[in-house]
């Protein structure tokens, strides 16, 4: 399965859901393509927010690789499942959708831990909580292997 997280600039939320989701996906032995993108180009090409690498490092995971890019439409086409963080990362990859099936692929991250209320993953860029943002991305990504793994093969 190739999966997509998807936040604003790529630099703090979705770096993070990349290297939770991969991490878990190779301990649970499964095939899984990971990759990130925002909906802004603001960054392109930048590290992950330094803060985002930090909180990675002290629960153990490396994400130094990553570098920022733009979601594009061509996307549709490469992932599965696109796992935005917020609403507005939805309205704004949706935009972009040609078609029911690719609008399909699209889905709140936090649904997975709190079904239908549409929670976002809160943007710690200007406010903090890296934590805790680690924490709400890491409990989503352990039902997202379990909905997903079970429910799509």
């Amino acid at each position: 399965m190739n999966v997509l997280t998807v936040c604003l600039g790529n630099i703090c939320r979705s770096p993070l859901a990349e290297g939770i989701l991969a991490a878990k996906a190779k301990d649970a032995n499964l095939q899984w393509y990971i990759d990130s993108a925002g909906t802004s180009g603001w960054h392109n090409g930048e590290k992950a927010d330094r803060r985002s690498r930090e909180i990675a490092k002290e629960r153990g995971l490396d994400i130094e690789y990553q570098r920022s890019r733009k979601f594009i439409v061509q996307d549709f086409e490469k992932f599965d499942l696109i796992l935005v963080m917020d609403s507005s990362n939805y309205q704004n990859v949706v935009k972009l959708a040609r078609s029911d099936e690719d609008r399909d692929k699209v889905k709140i991250l936090l649904n997975y831990s709190f079904p239908g209320q549409n929670r976002a993953v809160p943007d710690p860029y200007f406010e903090g909580g890296f934590g805790h943002v680690y924490d709400l991305i890491d409990a989503a990504c352990d039902k997202v292997l379990e909905i997903e793994n079970i429910y799509k093969f």
